[in-house]
């Protein structure tokens, strides 16, 4: 059974591109025609490379890697965050803070005050230990530390591979995974260089439901991996 299809994809106005002035050339063999100055890609492309897109993360899911969601752009932060919720994934969906994943153990120094924090707002001692102005001050910190790294809190190595909504936008985090050597799964619109991409994936990464579907589809694809890796020591008895 296909994990999406054309209808899906065109619903969700997967195809429309950037204006034609503002395409990278690169992107040439991605896109089918040009309509009023706007380009459209070629979905049927798209279609093949989601397939294999799906079934990289899939393959990483089934093996226990974990998947990081990397969208930081408005359009992105929701769905970004609810998908990879839904597949027991990590995410960045408000700014990607350089050395993530390339200079990870000062992160979890980071991640570690974050939960610092988060148990002295639980258990009361930020009002009971501290004055109305320093637990004011620390619950901003709190705040600030949560947008930045709540999402990966729970994130104990860098991931084995990352899904990125809008490459030009998140530049810092394809460069780290490529230094790493972790495949990056990514949407790409007619205005990006596809080159630094292991999988790409030709499609709008501006419309919220075109995010919205890829993001679904890729957790859909986490979700089935686990289920084959939870099945795997029944099937050897």
């Amino acid at each position: 059974m296909a994990v999406i299809t054309m209808k899906q994809l065109l619903e969700a106005g997967a195809h429309f591109g950037h204006q034609a002035k503002r395409w990278n050339p690169k992107m040439g063999k991605y896109i089918f025609t040009e309509r009023n100055g706007i380009h459209v890609l070629d979905l049927h492309k798209s279609l093949k490379m989601i397939e294999v897109a799906y079934n990289v993360i899939r393959d990483v899911a089934a093996d226990g890697g974990d998947v990081l969601f990397v969208g930081t752009k408005k359009q992105a932060q929701e769905a970004v965050k609810v998908q990879a919720e839904r597949a027991g994934m990590y995410y960045v969906n408000n700014r990607w803070l350089g050395g993530m994943m390339t200079n990870f153990q000062t992160i979890k120094t980071r991640i570690a005050r974050l939960k610092e924090l988060e148990t002295l707002d639980a258990d009361g001692t930020l009002d009971a230990a501290y004055t109305k102005k320093e637990a004011s001050m620390l619950r901003k910190e709190l705040v600030k530390l949560d947008k930045n790294l709540g999402g990966i809190k729970d994130m104990k190595a860098a991931p084995k591979a990352i899904f990125v909504v809008d490459v030009k936008k998140e530049f810092l985090a394809v460069e780290e995974a490529n230094k790493l050597g972790i495949p990056v799964i990514a949407m790409v619109d007619s205005n990006v260089d596809p080159d630094p991409i292991t999988f790409p994936i030709p499609a709008n990464d501006d419309a919220i439901r075109s995010v919205t579907l890829m993001a679904t589809i890729m957790a859909n694809a986490i979700i089935e991996g686990r289920k084959g890796m939870e099945a795997a020591p029944a099937e050897t008895k």
